[in-house]
């Protein structure tokens, strides 16, 4: 099955460090390509920032990386459908994570909220070291960050996981499903006072909406 997915429709894949992003969006990026949609994908500009600069980004150097991050995703989106490795939202979250600082986070979602779907690779591959963070212990933070950041935002999800070729069906299964219903109107740019329940399995069972509540009481001490 091949998604109907507009030219400014935007696939944004979300996680923590070493749970496959890229991987995933070039298979997702190669697959709409033989399919026939045109199709980018929009690299993750804080990797290609710290081989520059030879360090991880100080505070004050996050608002700057996490623009760069959305420019470039709206710059593909002009002329096609992008597979986004990664967003603004995890420089959002690394910001919180590092440093305790929520600032950048009003502009990561709001640019969040113009992606048609989002994906989160879930902690079930290996981690593999590349020098930029922290150890495996890193990633359970991150991710939970993360899904309190959507979930916060009222930004639904679809949590994609297995491994090989098993993570891709899982997304290429996810876009189908989002695209055949809520995907589209997003796309067009309209938002809806309460996003679609994606009936989406998680690691635990088939109700995402479970998902959610587990992070409840963590946006509730936030608030």
């Amino acid at each position: 099955m091949t998604p109907t997915l507009p030219t400014g429709c935007v696939i944004a894949v979300l996680g923590a460090e070493s749970t496959g992003k890229t991987e995933l969006a070039n298979a997702l990026t190669q697959r709409l390509q033989e399919r026939g949609i045109p199709t980018t994908m929009v690299g993750e500009d804080l990797r290609e920032w710290c081989e520059r600069e030879g360090h991880t980004p100080r505070p004050d150097e996050q608002q700057a990386i996490a623009d760069e991050q959305t420019r470039r995703i709206d710059a593909a989106a002009a002329t096609g459908v992008v597979v986004a490795d990664t967003t603004a939202v995890m420089t959002a979250v690394y910001s919180e994570q590092l440093f305790d600082d929520r600032s950048l986070y009003a502009d990561a979602l709001a640019a969040q909220r113009r992606y048609a779907i989002t994906l989160l690779t879930a902690l079930d591959i290996p981690w593999v070291a590349d020098g930029m963070r922290d150890g495996p212990h890193a990633r359970q933070p991150t991710d939970t960050l993360v899904r309190a950041a959507l979930t916060e935002a009222r930004l639904s999800y679809a949590l994609v996981h297995g491994t090989g070729g098993e993570r891709l069906a899982s997304a290429w299964n996810a876009i189908n499903s989002i695209a055949g219903s809520e995907g589209r109107a997003r796309a067009r740019g309209r938002v809806d006072a309460k996003p679609a329940s994606w009936s989406w399995p998680c690691e635990k069972c088939s109700d995402l909406e479970c998902e959610h509540r587990l992070f409840s009481d963590l946006i509730g001490r936030r608030e």
